[in-house]
């Protein structure tokens, strides 16, 4: 199957050989990031966005026209025909591994031991095993076993 590439017609790009940069470039600011959030916890219409970020409504219409723009959120027309709606697309759901990673940083650094907060467990429950990267051979590896190098 053919990878979607999302349309960065217009940004400049903070470092154009760099992976990171350029999804950050494209999704990395706090509202575009905490929208996609929404968007995979259900989140369709621009007053269920608005009331469970507390996001200004121009900074909203704002964030969600450039992720529509960009290929990661998809609007129509509600049934009624009197709201547009958003869902995500393929890019946006392939997201959905950067938004545990978020998450789960920030149950280990940004909560003091036994604070309450949100918790992402799956159908049964269960709280998700921790995101550990591996190579193609299912071994863990970190920051002292990887390196860049230019593709393509």
């Amino acid at each position: 199957m053919a990878e979607s590439v999302v349309r960065g017609d217009d940004v400049t790009w903070t470092d154009p050989d760099c992976p990171v940069a350029r999804t950050v470039d494209l999704v990395g600011d706090r509202w575009s990031l905490l929208i996609i959030r929404d968007a995979m916890d259900g989140a369709r219409a621009f007053t269920d966005f608005q009331q469970r970020t507390g996001i200004a409504r121009n900074i909203l219409t704002d964030r969600l026209r450039r992720l529509v723009e960009r290929g990661i959120l998809d609007r129509t027309v509600a049934a009624s025909g009197r709201r547009q709606v958003y869902a995500l697309t393929q890019a946006g759901r392939d997201l959905f591994a950067v938004v545990v990673a978020l998450r789960q940083w920030g149950e280990r650094h940004a909560f003091e031991s036994g604070e309450t907060h949100s918790a992402l467990v799956d159908e049964r429950g269960l709280p998700l095993a921790e995101l550990r990267p591996t190579d193609t051979r299912g071994v863990p590896v970190g920051i002292d076993t990887t390196s860049v190098r230019k593709e393509g």
